[in-house]
């Protein structure tokens, strides 16, 4: 269920956007999408490529204090083994970018994992950070559209808290019971907390903080730059494209890879900015398509050099 109705739900996306569209719309995209330059896609692709090398070289700032030390050309690959893998089933990649390192650097699979968990608490900060500023910067924007939409911003907040309510009751109920899988659970997040402690533990915070701003930094490039692709954005206001970023940052994990999904809330949210669907659904295509490309050449490669690097181990 997890890869089929994600899928599904990103091609069903595609069809609806084709489907309802008219013909001289679906040329425009079409077009908008061939006559994109390769030169900014380059760039994209480079920037992109630069943010996942600056990942891998963030993880040894919190396997350092574990006492392990693994090759950096291992981590990298474990990383974008992990990125493809999420393109099949979304959210397997932070698994198996564990499993690797303990395949081939011989570190514990749970304290891996948990420093994977630190860093994505880390990295969910920033994006929080992106999401304040960005809602900001564009309070009027976004509160004009919630009227025109009949959407109630309080009652969705009401159900946020509602959710996390819930989840620290389950974790409340999971941390007092004698249950075997509950004993279970909680040693393994003995272990995840370990991983987690790393990053107080380290010597080097500055560092990883600095490789933290990095990777968001080359994120938002790697999407900023590919507006240049399409006439119709070049004139996009900043707060259109953060806007985008953040609806897109969220949108990639609803299918697999983002498929469908992506390319759609994109358009969707540029449209409040007087962008056209189909020049905003043709810049969401765009960087889709490269960030997935990335991920598909990198992936696939390391995959397939991982044992062959490490044929001693």
């Amino acid at each position: 269920m997890k890869i089929i109705l994600p899928l599904s739900l990103g091609v069903f996306l595609i069809w609806y956007s084709i489907q309802s569209a008219t013909p001289q719309e679906r040329e425009e995209l079409i077009n908008n999408i061939l006559t994109a330059n390769p030169l900014w896609i380059l760039l994209s692709f480079s920037l992109g490529t630069l943010s996942h090398l600056s990942r891998a070289y963030r993880w040894k700032f919190l396997l350092e204090p574990l006492g392990y030390k693994p090759r950096f050309i291992n981590s990298y690959m474990a990383v974008m083994a992990g990125y493809l893998a999420n393109l099949g089933i979304p959210r397997s990649g932070e698994m198996l970018r564990a499993a690797t390192l303990f395949s081939y650097e011989k570190v514990p699979f749970e304290k891996g994992f948990g420093t994977i968990i630190s860093e994505r608490i880390a990295d969910l900060l920033v994006l929080l950070i992106i999401v304040l500023i960005t809602l900001a910067i564009q309070t009027e924007v976004l509160l004009s559209h919630f009227e025109a939409s009949n959407i109630n911003p309080i009652l969705s907040i009401g159900i946020l808290l509602l959710l996390i309510t819930a989840g620290v009751l389950v974790l409340q109920f999971i941390k007092r019971s004698t249950w075997k899988i509950a004993v279970k659970i909680k040693n393994m997040a003995k272990g995840l907390l370990e991983g987690m402690r790393s990053i107080l533990k380290m010597k080097k915070k500055w560092a990883f903080i600095f490789h933290t701003i990095f990777i968001w930094v080359m994120y938002i490039l790697m999407f900023y730059v590919i507006i240049f692709t399409i006439p119709e954005m070049a004139n996009a206001g900043l707060g259109a494209i953060m806007a985008a970023f953040v609806v897109g940052s969220f949108a990639v994990s609803a299918s697999n890879g983002g498929i469908g999904v992506y390319p759609v809330a994109i358009g969707a949210v540029l449209m409040v900015y007087g962008i056209s669907k189909q020049g905003g659904e043709a810049f969401g295509w765009i960087v889709w398509a490269t960030q997935t490309f990335l991920v598909l050449i990198l992936g696939g490669l390391s995959f397939i050099f991982l044992p062959v690097l490490n044929q001693k181990k």
